[in-house]
């Protein structure tokens, strides 16, 4: 029953990951995120082409996407490796989902949704991280990249197992592979600041 309960949350973890809310909400509005703004599906490109409240409602979703299948792992699994890859499995389908091509967002918002069901207060150190980066730097792309690159190390200290905090590795891979046009575009100067005009 166990193994079945486990196969169950990691293939509904990517099925839901793989629900992009940036473009379903995005797409009863007449807009396609693909071609406005940084062309990206999540919460900021949401903000630049909708207005703030579509862009904290499709952060929330996003969230809860992460935070959904690794709450339940918790509940109804035992074995701490089947929890980190439940907790991995949205991450992927958000990033590589299967009903977009493999062709997703950033994996940001639900990598914290993820976090949060972990350790609460290490999402809310993450957070803190990428209030404080965007507030210096004034750019989302760099701030997200530090806060999820910071879990790792956030939820070792906080005395998380190791099963977690090799999860929070692999997510900051993830993240950071799908940043890489930001990257491209921070190195070359061509980034957008918050609240500039893409």
């Amino acid at each position: 029953m166990g193994d079945l309960v486990f196969f169950l949350l990691l293939t509904s973890g990517y099925i839901l990951g793989s629900v992009l809310f940036g473009d379903i909400i995005a797409k009863t509005k007449g807009v396609d995120l693909r071609k406005v703004g940084s062309g990206n599906v999540g919460a900021t490109n949401v903000r630049r082409a909708l207005g703030k409240k579509y862009g904290i409602l499709v952060f929330i979703l996003d969230a809860l996407k992460g935070f959904i299948p690794t709450y339940l792992s918790l509940l109804l699994l035992e074995n701490e490796w089947h929890i980190a890859l439940v907790a991995l499995s949205p991450v992927v389908g958000h990033i590589f989902p299967i009903f977009y091509r493999l062709k997703g967002g950033k994996g940001v918002a639900t990598s914290f949704g993820v976090i949060l069901a972990l350790s609460p207060l290490s999402a809310l150190i993450c957070l803190l991280i990428w209030v404080g980066v965007l507030y210096i730097s004034k750019y989302v792309s760099l701030a997200s990249m530090i806060a999820v690159a910071s879990a790792p190390f956030v939820l070792a200290f906080s005395g998380s197992p190791f099963p977690y905090v090799t999860l929070a590795i692999i997510v900051t891979l993830l993240v950071i592979f799908s940043h890489r046009s930001n990257i491209s575009r921070l190195v070359a100067g061509k980034e957008h600041r918050i609240n500039e005009k893409a």
